[in-house]
């Protein structure tokens, strides 16, 4: 069976959408062929690998990328997960690209206390693989 190609996509591909890949990557490798990409490459927010970790997700090898057209229009699902990429993301020419916007608060918009911070990454953190779990289990 080939594998089916999830793109995730993101304003800087610093944390959301790399969570979401790293999720889908430990959850649902062997079905999912994952890459995940920004409108613009922030790097990857070192909170985000924090959070991660504690849940037993390495992804701290991820690079930040810029969305590739070759790679959007050979997905079979092109997941938002910010509303500036959704009302951003490129023109997808293969109709039979699956999008969907699953939209989460951005962790490193987050003030206050250290602890504070950390708590909302953790907090999206757990709503991003809560989706990811329903996506694996559902195919939606």
């Amino acid at each position: 069976m080939d594998k089916k190609r999830v793109y995730f996509l993101c304003t800087g591909n610093s944390c959301r959408s790399q969570m979401a890949d790293g999720f889908l990557k430990a959850l649902g490798g062997h079905n999912y062929e994952v890459k995940s990409a920004g409108l613009e490459a922030h790097g990857l927010n070192p909170r985000a690998v924090q959070v991660m970790k504690e849940v037993n997700v390495d992804i701290s090898g991820n690079s930040s990328d810029v969305i590739d057209p070759e790679l959007l229009n050979k997905a079979d699902y092109v997941i938002t997960l910010c509303g500036h990429a959704d009302e951003h993301c490129p023109v997808i020419s293969n109709k039979h690209v699956v999008k969907w916007h699953w939209g989460f608060e951005d962790p490193a918009k987050a003030t206050g206390t250290e602890e504070e911070i950390l708590a909302k990454f953790r907090e999206v953190r757990d709503a991003i693989k809560a989706r990811v779990e329903q996506f694996v289990a559902t195919g939606q």
